[in-house]
């Protein structure tokens, strides 16, 4: 039995039975000498230490291993050389498999085809004609058709529009009508003749019709007689050769006076009455239009079943084809939301196959001035009133020409160009060969 060697270490009672709480010691200026060092790693229980790790501690130790080698041989010592580091088996790496070659990347895309897939519609758009020429029983030089569409405005993929939206400019019979400045500026001098008011609207402007409202008549201003109204239809298809709208001034029976003298006095003209409501006598009015072959505008305000209401109405006593449906104008930022969303469900309804809300649709987008912002004194960074009220207008009616409608009765003379040119540009259905380059263009400045 071997004998136990004593040793007597040079420390206190009282420090090793302190020590004796710890489980670690750490030692501070302290040297070790050891001949060899032993890790022992233990791999019981499916562990064992990281083989990433051991490997890289292997490197480390070769490292110091190389390094003392060197340094004995510098040092002219024996160092005797060292056999490789063996990597027990149960820590070794599989090699990385190499790294597969990197795709170029497309310069160009995948071919394909894509079809726009036809809507399922079964209704048509009742064709309304405004006007009459000579060899209709007239007098016009030309005479417009509305309606006709069986499919929503504009799809030409589809079913290109039979025909095209017309634009009337609105002419009043009161010089002290309230019109902005920069609408006054262009017919100022033309204020006190509604003839030749209306014929600078023609031959200057280009208006495809006139909207002439009678406000003379109105018991709040003149309350002009129905026969001073006849005079100023008469003097206006005199002084234009192109179909005419008459506007009355909102007085249910004073309206309906002077609807009955102008269809008995200007017969074959095929005018476009503006308008009948539900709170006027509809039997009265609508046998009016019917007896004296004229057109009537059905008003009702943003109300689709209230549309419905008022053409049942009118079925009893005129036909289809002398009906335009006008659901209200709203201007831009007071409404024209409300206003598209009527007039959309109208026109998608009477595609789908509804009897009664078939027919074509009028906008005054002329209520484009209504909104202050049109036409009141603004900020620099609103740009000037004569420019921000024709667009105010123009997009009020380029809006609305999305949702159908077929007849505008507008104000500004720029406005009227400007939805003319997108009107020509939507009817030939071509795609624009240049994009317009919106993200880097700058407008204005210096």
């Amino acid at each position: 039995m071997a004998k136990e060697r004593k040793v007597t270490l040079p420390i206190s009672a009282d420090l090793l039975e302190k020590l004796a709480n710890f489980q670690e010691i750490e030692l501070q200026d302290v040297i070790i000498d050891l001949e060899e060092i032993e890790l022992s790693v233990s791999s019981s229980g499916g562990g064992g230490m990281n083989p990433v790790i051991m490997n890289r501690m292997a490197a480390e130790f070769a490292l110091i291993r190389d390094s003392a080698s060197r340094m004995s041989q510098v040092f002219g010592g024996g160092m005797p050389a060292m056999a490789p580091m063996a990597m027990p088996a149960q820590y070794a790496v599989a090699p990385v498999a190499p790294m597969a070659p990197i795709k170029a990347k497309p310069t160009s895309l995948i071919p394909a085809k894509t079809t726009i897939p036809p809507g399922d519609y079964v209704g048509e758009i009742v064709e309304v004609r405004l006007g009459a020429t000579k060899s209709e029983g007239g007098t016009r030089s030309v005479s417009y058709t509305l309606g006709g569409q069986t499919a929503p405005a504009f799809y030409n993929f589809q079913a290109p529009p039979k025909n095209k939206p017309i634009i009337a400019l609105d002419v009043f019979d009161w010089a002290k009508v309230p019109l902005s400045k920069a609408v006054k500026m262009h017919f100022r001098e033309y204020l006190q003749d509604t003839g030749e008011w209306a014929r600078v609207c023609v031959e200057k402007y280009g208006a495809e019709m006139i909207n002439l409202h009678l406000l003379t008549i109105d018991p709040l201003i003149d309350d002009a007689s129905p026969k001073s109204a006849v005079k100023i239809v008469e003097d206006v298809l005199q002084a234009v050769d192109v179909p005419i709208s008459i506007g009355g001034c909102g007085d249910p029976q004073k309206d309906l006076a002077v609807f009955t003298a102008i269809s008995e006095q200007i017969e074959g003209e095929r005018l476009l009455i503006n308008s009948v409501t539900l709170d006027m006598d509809i039997e009265k009015s609508a046998k009016l239009i019917n007896d004296h072959d004229n057109v009537v505008v059905a008003f009702t305000s943003m109300d689709v079943n209230k549309a419905r209401e008022l053409n049942r109405k009118l079925y009893d006593h005129v036909d289809k084809s002398q009906i335009v449906m006008d659901t209200t104008t709203a201007a831009l930022g007071y409404g024209l939301d409300y206003a598209f969303t009527v007039m959309e469900r109208c026109r998608l309804a009477a595609l789908k196959g509804d009897p009664e809300l078939n027919h074509p649709m009028s906008s005054g987008t002329t209520n484009a001035w209504a909104a202050r912002e049109a036409w009141m004194k603004m900020g620099p960074e609103f740009a000037p009133r004569e420019l921000r009220g024709p667009i105010w207008e123009t997009i009020t009616g380029q809006t609305l020409l999305l949702t159908g409608v077929d007849y505008f009765m507008m104000m500004h003379p720029a406005a009227v160009n400007a939805l003319k040119q997108t009107i020509d540009n939507l009817m030939k259905g071509k795609n624009p060969t240049e994009t317009t380059n919106w993200v880097t263009v700058t407008v204005g400045g210096n």
